[in-house]
């Protein structure tokens, strides 16, 4: 299988945890793309979905699929998205398209964190990936600093803003053998509004597109 045919199989195997008559998450990326065009198919039988970026809302709505406000739905019964690096434990790298601080608020929100990801995705120790960082933009060059002295090397990802108007740096150098405690270490760095690491709340179910179909991963019951 090819690596879009991975994401196709697994974003098809998602669509048996979308819960009916309830509100979903939909998280952003090319993976996540592929869901929604599957969940076009079954549109019926949800309320509607929140949105992780306004591509993905923009996406959903022209499947004619109901988008609300996390603000107005409450708690979630289901969120699904990609990821750029897993772990077998559910660990991931997130935010490779920028939408890192709304993704992590919508999983924060959700029963369940389904994420679905072609078997390339999936490693032993995060890190390979460069980890990004969504900051302030008037605390980017002090967070810059902080980063260095946490063994990374961040780069400022130029000509690239967030959906919430702040700039992000993608940390190159590190390997994450203790990805709870790397989220922690810099989450308290002042002026960063969200790190991409999803440790603390990782995924529930890992989908792994594979040559022989989809290898379904439960990190949690």
């Amino acid at each position: 299988m090819t690596q879009d045919e991975q994401k196709q199989a697994v974003a098809q195997a998602a669509l048996k945890y979308v819960v009916d008559d309830a509100w979903i998450g939909v998280g952003t990326g090319s993976t996540a793309n592929f869901f929604i065009d599957a969940l076009a198919g079954i549109k019926s039988r949800i309320k509607g979905a929140v949105a992780s970026s306004v591509k993905t809302a923009e996406r959903l709505k022209g499947h004619g699929i109901t988008v609300d406000e996390l603000n107005n739905t409450g708690e979630l019964a289901v969120y699904i998205d990609g990821a750029d690096e897993v772990t077998a434990h559910g660990a991931m790298i997130k935010g490779g398209g920028g939408a890192l601080t709304r993704e992590k608020i919508v999983a924060a929100a959700s029963r369940k964190f389904i994420c679905i990801a072609d078997g390339s995705k999936l490693v032993p120790v995060l890190g390979k990936f460069p980890l990004p960082v969504e900051v302030i933009p008037m605390a980017r060059s002090y967070v810059a600093r902080e980063l260095l002295k946490l063994g990374g090397q961040p780069t400022w990802r130029q000509g690239f803003v967030t959906d919430n108007g702040n700039v992000i740096l993608d940390v190159a150098g590190l390997s994450i053998v203790d990805p709870v405690g790397m989220e922690t270490a810099i989450n308290q760095i002042v002026g960063v509004v969200t790190v991409g690491l999803f440790a603390r709340r990782g995924a529930d179910v890992v989908l792994l597109g594979t040559d022989a179909g989809v290898d379904t991963r439960l990190v949690k019951g």
